[in-house]
C-alpha cells in the first residue's frame, strides 16, 4: 500500500489559508494572503526541492487544482520554478471534484464516489506516493478517516488570529513520530511526521 503525504505549510495557530498570495483566498475576510513569502529562504527552498525531486502523485482539492491548474502550465521551464512545473505538470492529478470533465490539466483524473473510499483504492494500488499541497478541506477529511500516514508541516513563527485552519477538531486520534526537523533562517520548522499506531496514555501517577 503507497502511502498519503499531507504537506502543509501552517502558522503557529494553525492557519493554512492563502500562503502564496494576497489573492489566492479572501473567503472570510482574510487579509493575510502571501504570509509565507517573507520566510522563504535558500533552506525553505532546498526541503521543498527535496520533497518534490522524490516520486508522487498529487491529490488535490478541488480548489487548489484550479489555482495550480491557473498557474504551473504557464511557468517556463528556464524560470526558477521551472523544474518544479515540469514535474506537477508531468505527474497524475487525482481531483475530488463533483464535474470530472472540467478537469482540464494535463493528466488529472476525478475521484469518484465516496471520497474516502475512493482514496482507500488509491491507496491500495501500485504506484508512487500521494502527495497533497493545500486543499485544506480535503486534507480535513482525510484526518478525519484516519487515511493520513505522513505529514510534512511547514511551521511558520507567525500568529495569524484566523483563517481557515488545518485542523477541526475532527481528526481521528492517531500518533505520530517526529523523524526529522529542520529549521531556517529565517526560523520555519521544516517537519516530518510519520504515523505511529494509536494514541498512548499514562499517569505520573503510576510509579
Amino acid at each position: 500500500m503507497r502511502p498519503l503525504i499531507v504537506a502543509a505549510f501552517i502558522s503557529l495557530d494553525g492557519v493554512i489559508q492563502a500562503p502564496g498570495g494576497p489573492g489566492e483566498d479572501t473567503s472570510g475576510g482574510f487579509r493575510f494572503g502571501g504570509w509565507l513569502v517573507p520566510y522563504a529562504d535558500e533552506v525553505f527552498g532546498q526541503v521543498m526541492q527535496a520533497l518534490f525531486a522524490q516520486p508522487f502523485e498529487l491529490l488535490l482539492g478541488r480548489r487548489t487544482y484550479d489555482i495550480f491548474a491557473g498557474y504551473w502550465p504557464h511557468i517556463e521551464a528556464d524560470s526558477g520554478n521551472g523544474a518544479i512545473a515540469e514535474v506537477f505538470n508531468r505527474v497524475p492529478k487525482h481531483v475530488a471534484t463533483h464535474h470530472p470533465e472540467t478537469l482540464d490539466w494535463h493528466n488529472s483524473h476525478g475521484l469518484p464516489g465516496n471520497l474516502a473510499d475512493a482514496i482507500r483504492t488509491l491507496k491500495q494500488q501500485d504506484g508512487a506516493p500521494l502527495l497533497t499541497q493545500g486543499s485544506g478541506e480535503l486534507v480535513r477529511q482525510l484526518l478525519a478517516a484516519g487515511l493520513v500516514d505522513e505529514l510534512r508541516l511547514m511551521i511558520h513563527p507567525v500568529l495569524l488570529g484566523h483563517g481557515k485552519r488545518l485542523f477541526d477538531g475532527a481528526a481521528q486520534p492517531s500518533a505520530f513520530t517526529l523523524t526529522d526537523c529542520t529549521t531556517s533562517t529565517s526560523g520555519v520548522l521544516l517537519t516530518r511526521y510519520v504515523r505511529a499506531g494509536q494514541v498512548r496514555t499514562g499517569s505520573f501517577d503510576e510509579a
